[in-house]
């Protein structure tokens, strides 16, 4: 085939050049290569698995900028809000009846007063818990 006009073509005029950002794609871009065991990595796993944790890399950030990774069970405070709603929802419901009836049943206020017993104290106890984390 003569009089064919072929035309050499290099790969950097077929990839596009990447845009320059003026900030940093990643706000951690520093990266640090850690080497460890299989019995370490494990245990990294398990003190991860205890916490909830599920990123490696938050984990070991934060045990080695603060030392310490504190995790809180938070079951007590999800009853806590729970017996609140509980607490709320019968007294709206007592407020209705006053408001339409204009009387209050004595048994609904001893109700009431036996939700926010149940209420306190185990607030009070979550409370005391707390402050002694706090000493620790």
């Amino acid at each position: 085939m003569t009089g064919t006009n072929t035309t050499n073509i290099t790969t950097d005029e077929v990839i596009a050049p990447r845009r320059k950002s003026s900030k940093p794609r990643r706000f951690r871009n520093v990266p640090i290569l850690l080497m460890v065991s299989q019995a370490e990595h494990d245990r990294i796993q398990e003190r991860m698995a205890e916490i909830g944790s599920i990123n490696m890399s938050a984990f070991i950030r934060k045990i080695v900028l603060t030392g310490y990774v504190l995790h809180v069970d938070l079951s007590p405070i999800r009853e806590l809000i729970s017996l609140q709603k509980r607490c709320s929802n019968n007294m709206n419901q007592i407020a209705v009846n006053a408001n339409k009836t204009g009387q209050v049943e004595q048994q609904e206020i001893e109700a009431l007063k036996q939700d926010y017993k149940a209420l306190w104290e185990p607030l009070s106890e979550l409370l005391i818990q707390l402050a002694e984390i706090v000493k620790m």
